[in-house]
C-alpha cells in the first residue's frame, strides 16, 4: 500500500537586522480600500524609522491587483501569509485602521520571534483602536508582544521604542497608575458589592448572544468556564432569529416606537437617497429591531443581550445602533408581550453590549445591578477608546461609540440626540445613530478582559468634560461626525500609559451624580468583581475610602 506524505514546509531563516511587516484589514472590501492609502504612508515612515538604524523591513506580501490593497482581509489569507514568514523572524503588526484581530491570530499564535504592533494615532484612521483590540487578543492568547504607537512617527519617545525594539526584542511602558486592589475599608459599598455578587452566584444571569466573535474581536469571547464561574452563562442566539422578529414586528409598533422619540424632542437628518442619506424606511427597520430584541430577550429571560449586527445582518438590515442605545436608556418608547399584558423591562434599561462584546456585557450587568441599587442612573455604554489630543493643558480622550449611547448621557436627554445615516463605506443599508455630545460630569471607567487564563477587571476614575463648541466639532469631523462624543480626562493616568495597559478596544462607563458618589460607586464595583473572584486593579487616581 502506498501513502501520499504531505511535503515538508522549509522556511527560510530570516536575514539579520531584518523585520518583516504584516497589516491585518477590515474583511469589507469598501474598508480596506478606503483605508489604504493611510496605511501605505504610515508603512513608509515606520520604513524609514527602521532605516535609521540601520534596519530593513520586508512586507510580508504584495498589494493584490485584484483588490487594490496589501491588507490581510481573511483568515486564510492570514495562514497563507505566515507561511511566506521565518517563524524566528523580528514582525512588525502595522496598523493605520480598524482590524480583524482573527486574520492574523492564527499566525501570531505561533510565531516564534519577536512581535511589535505599531499603530498612528490619529482621529480620522483608528489605527490605535485596531491595535489595542489586536493587543487585547494576544494577552488573552498568552503570546507576548511589544506595542507602540506615534502621530507622525518622528518623535523621539518613538524612535527610543523602535531602538530598544530592535536591540532588546521589548519595548518598556511606564505602568506605575495600576495597582492591586487593596484591602477595602468597611463601608456600606463594600457591603453593597458584596451582597450583589453573593446574588449573582447564588441566583445566576443569563446573557443573549446575537452570534459570538462580532469585528475579528477575539478578546471579546469569553469562554464559559471562565463565565459560569462568576454567576453568568450564555444564551446563544441566531441574528437571523431577530431578523424573522423583525420581520413578524407590525409596521404600527415600530411607528409607534418613531413618534414616542420625536415627542422626546429626538430629531432626524433625513433624506432620500437609500445610499447615502437616512430614510423613513431604514428607520422603521431600526424600531421593529427595538422591539424584536425587547420580545426576544423576553422570551429566554435575559438579563443583559448584545447584537453582532456588522457580519450578517448587515447585509439585510439598517445599522443595530439606534436601537442599542434605547435599549440601555431607563426612558425609552414602551414596548408590551406580544398579547400587549405587560410592558417590557418598564422605565429599566435592559443592559445592551454593543458588537456583542462578552467583557462588555459582564461590566454592562455589574454597573446595571449597582447603580440600580445606589439610586442612581444605570444607563451604560460601551466606548471605543479613539482618540484624543491636548487642551488647554491637559490631555482630553475622543470617546465615540456606533451611535450606541443612551441619550440620558446627554445634557438634555433625547432633546439633545439627533438621528444621523451611518457611513455607507462601513453600513451599506444605512441606518441612524444616536449622535450628541456626551454631558460633563464624573464618571467610573472600567474593562473585563482574560489574561493568563483568568478574568481581570481595571478601574478607573474620569471626568466628562466640556469642550467649547468648535473644538468638539474639529474632533467630532476628525473622526466619525455621525457618532455621539464624550471628551475624557482619566484621573491619574496618561496617554501612554494607558494605551500600553488597556486590553480592549472599547471601556465601560457609568456617570455619577459627583465625585463623591462616584468614588462610593467604584469601591461597590471593586468589591463585587473581587468577591465573584475576578482580579481587580485600579487605574490611577482613585478614592477607595
Amino acid at each position: 500500500m502506498m501513502y501520499t506524505f504531505p511535503p515538508t514546509t522549509e522556511r527560510p531563516a530570516a536575514p539579520p537586522k531584518t523585520a518583516y511587516l504584516i497589516a491585518s484589514g477590515d474583511l469589507r472590501l469598501s474598508a480596506n480600500l478606503a483605508g489604504w492609502p493611510t496605511q501605505v504612508q504610515m508603512e513608509a515612515d515606520v520604513t524609514a524609522a527602521f532605516a535609521e538604524l540601520g534596519w530593513t523591513v520586508v512586507r510580508a506580501n504584495d498589494v493584490d491587483p485584484v483588490t487594490g490593497h496589501g491588507f490581510i482581509s481573511s483568515q486564510r489569507m492570514g495562514l497563507e501569509v505566515f507561511k511566506t514568514i521565518p517563524p524566528d523572524a523580528p514582525l512588525i503588526v502595522a496598523e493605520a485602521v480598524w482590524q480583524y484581530s482573527h486574520h492574523v491570530l492564527a499566525g501570531l499564535r505561533t510565531h516564534r520571534g519577536p512581535i511589535l504592533t505599531v499603530a498612528n494615532f490619529e482621529g480620522t484612521w483608528p489605527g490605535l483602536v485596531g491595535l489595542l483590540g489586536l493587543n487585547s487578543g494576544m494577552t488573552k492568547m498568552g503570546v507576548a508582544y511589544s506595542t507602540i504607537w506615534s502621530v507622525d512617527f518622528q518623535d523621539d519617545w518613538f524612535k527610543a521604542g523602535i531602538k530598544s525594539w530592535v536591540e532588546t526584542g521589548t519595548i518598556p511602558h511606564d505602568a506605575s497608575h495600576v495597582h492591586d486592589l487593596p484591602t477595602l475599608p468597611d463601608s456600606v459599598e463594600r457591603d453593597l458589592g458584596v451582597a450583589l455578587a453573593r446574588q449573582l452566584l447564588t441566583d445566576k444571569a443569563i446573557i443573549g448572544v446575537f452570534d459570538e466573535g462580532c469585528m475579528g474581536m477575539y478578546n471579546a469571547i469569553i469562554d464559559d468556564e471562565l463565565l459560569n464561574p462568576i454567576g453568568i452563562y450564555k444564551e446563544r442566539l441566531s441574528q437571523s432569529a431577530l431578523w424573522a422578529e423583525m420581520l413578524r414586528t407590525p409596521d404600527e409598533e415600530a411607528d409607534a416606537v418613531g413618534a414616542w422619540l420625536r415627542s422626546q424632542g429626538m430629531t432626524f437628518d433625513l433624506g432620500t437617497d437609500e445610499a447615502t442619506e437616512l430614510t423613513e424606511a431604514q428607520l422603521r427597520w431600526q424600531y421593529k429591531m427595538y422591539v424584536a430584541a425587547l420580545r426576544i430577550s423576553d422570551d429566554y429571560g435575559l438579563d443583559a443581550v448584545g447584537i453582532q449586527y456588522q457580519q450578517g445582518l448587515k447585509d439585510l438590515s439598517p445599522a443595530s445602533d439606534l436601537a442599542e442605545g434605547l435599549l440601555n436608556n431607563a426612558s425609552r418608547p414602551p414596548v408590551t408581550t406580544r398579547d400587549g399584558s405587560r410592558v417590557l423591562w418598564e422605565d429599566a434599561p435592559l443592559p445592551h453590549f454593543n458588537e456583542a462584546d462578552e467583557g462588555v456585557a459582564v461590566d454592562a450587568l455589574v454597573t446595571n445591578r449597582i447603580w440600580t441599587a445606589m439610586g442612581l442612573d444605570p444607563a451604560t455604554t460601551l466606548h471605543d477608546v479613539r482618540w484624543g489630543e491636548e487642551y488647554d493643558g491637559r490631555f482630553v480622550w475622543v470617546f465615540e461609540i456606533s451611535g450606541s449611547v443612551p441619550p440620558s448621557h446627554f445634557e438634555n436627554g433625547y432633546a439633545d440626540a439627533v438621528g444621523m445615516r451611518q457611513d455607507p463605506v462601513y453600513f451599506p443599508l444605512g441606518g441612524s445613530t444616536i449622535k450628541g455630545v456626551c454631558k460633563p460630569g464624573e464618571i467610573v471607567w472600567s474593562r473585563v478582559f482574560i489574561q493568563d487564563g483568568e478574568l481581570h477587571v481595571d478601574l478607573g476614575r474620569a471626568s466628562a468634560v466640556s469642550l467649547p463648541e468648535e473644538e468638539t466639532e474639529r474632533r467630532s469631523q476628525a473622526t466619525t461626525p455621525a457618532w455621539p462624543i464624550m471628551h475624557a480626562v482619566f484621573h491619574g493616568v496618561s496617554r501612554d500609559q494607558f494605551m500600553a495597559r488597556h486590553k480592549a478596544n472599547h471601556l465601560n462607563v457609568a456617570y455619577a451624580p459627583d465625585g463623591a458618589t462616584a468614588d462610593k460607586a467604584l469601591v461597590a464595583k471593586a468589591a463585587l468583581f473581587e468577591e465573584l473572584g475576578v482580579k481587580v486593579h485600579i487605574c490611577g487616581d482613585a478614592n477607595l475610602g
